[in-house]
């Protein structure tokens, strides 16, 4: 069967090398004569395969040694409220940049534990673009700041760091970590569900510093407790273990392949050259405000919505899938996750093209 060109925005296209590694050791996970999914968690085989994961995390992503690495279940939406519950008191305020619907659920879900409050936010003019450091002044009392940094319904993203102006700095990384530069070092949290970049959907990144750490108060629940999987190494219950494997093979990849500075480059390339044709005529019409567009979710409408369907039907003939915008919002959306190929964005373009000349 010929793979189709994946351009959806999650769960997204992995590696061939990837998921072929994935398909050998489902049947025997690294000679061990035990599949992956059914060797025990706390075999020595399977815990080489969460400190390799763990260790890879940190020399691509430039991890601190002080920092702490957890592979976490539920999604970048559980981590919503396990935050604010781990670095909360009841009462205490949290600041917030909303730049979409994530970072809406996100403040909604703080909420819950104390006064988080959004101290710029894009809804009114429909999430165009995210704010340039001077628009916002982070209260003197927040205990930190929380950004979203990629926006994958309406393609914006943080070209810069938010200024958190002297307060921890908290972010939802999901869809953009390992394909754009990011500092760790000068964030206290970050979170990012692995269906995008690192590897299926199931497992959850958290990074955390010492300070982040030292907020974790007593007696919550364990399994939202950061203190508790970090002592039992992420394993305090059964964990996703394929996807914390295919995270660790994903790495692996990158790390064969330029690290984190070439899918840096070679994601810039594919979004260069996507946005060039978007702008090369006024057929296209894209969401984002230029300085804001995201090299990940690249997202556009045409003319008419009937028009869009039309392009969504042809281009799954043409082999191009996952095209279809958000149902939210609708639309035209092209995902450019790490693992997409330049020719796929190329294949795009070209029946891009096409379209326009049948239909312009």
């Amino acid at each position: 069967m010929a793979r189709l060109h994946n351009f959806s925005a999650g769960p997204a296209v992995l590696p061939v090398s990837v998921v072929e590694e994935l398909r050998d050791n489902l049947l025997d996970l690294n000679g061990s004569g035990i599949g992956l999914m059914e060797i025990s968690h706390r075999s020595k085989t399977y815990q080489a395969v969460v400190d390799g994961a763990v260790a890879r995390t940190r020399r691509v992503l430039g991890v601190p040694d002080d920092y702490t690495v957890l592979f976490l279940q539920g999604g970048a939406s559980l981590q919503f409220y396990m935050t604010a519950l781990n670095l909360l008191r009841p009462g205490e305020q949290a600041d917030y940049l909303v730049t979409g619907t994530w970072a809406q659920k996100a403040i909604k879900e703080a909420k819950r534990i104390g006064d988080a409050k959004a101290i710029w936010d894009d809804a009114p003019n429909h999430f165009k673009r995210v704010p340039q450091n001077g628009e916002y002044t982070v209260r003197d009392g927040a205990v930190y700041l929380h950004y979203t940094s990629n926006n994958t319904i309406y393609g914006t993203e943080y070209h810069h760091r938010p200024d958190a102006q002297g307060h921890p700095l908290v972010a939802d990384l999901s869809s953009d970590i390992a394909g754009v530069p990011v500092d760790i070092a000068a964030h206290d949290l970050v979170y990012a569900g692995a269906q995008k970049n690192l590897g299926p959907s199931g497992v959850t990144v958290v990074i955390l510093s010492p300070w982040a750490m030292s907020r974790v108060p007593d007696g919550l629940p364990a399994m939202l407790d950061y203190k508790v999987h970090a002592k039992d190494g992420s394993m305090y219950n059964t964990p996703n273990c394929v996807g914390i494997y295919v995270i660790d093979r994903v790495f692996a990849w990158m790390e064969a392949n330029g690290g984190l500075e070439g899918a840096i480059a070679r994601n810039r390339q594919k979004a260069g050259t996507l946005y060039g044709e978007l702008d090369r005529t006024g057929f296209w019409r894209p969401h984002a405000e230029v300085q804001s567009r995201s090299v990940m979710n690249v997202t556009w409408r045409l003319p008419d919505e009937a028009l869009e369907e039309k392009f969504v039907k042809e281009a799954k003939a043409a082999t191009l899938d996952g095209l279809k915008g958000h149902r939210s919002v609708g639309g035209i959306r092209a995902s450019l996750y790490n693992a997409l190929g330049q020719d796929s964005v190329d294949a795009l373009v070209a029946f891009m093209q096409e379209f326009e000349r049948k239909n312009g």
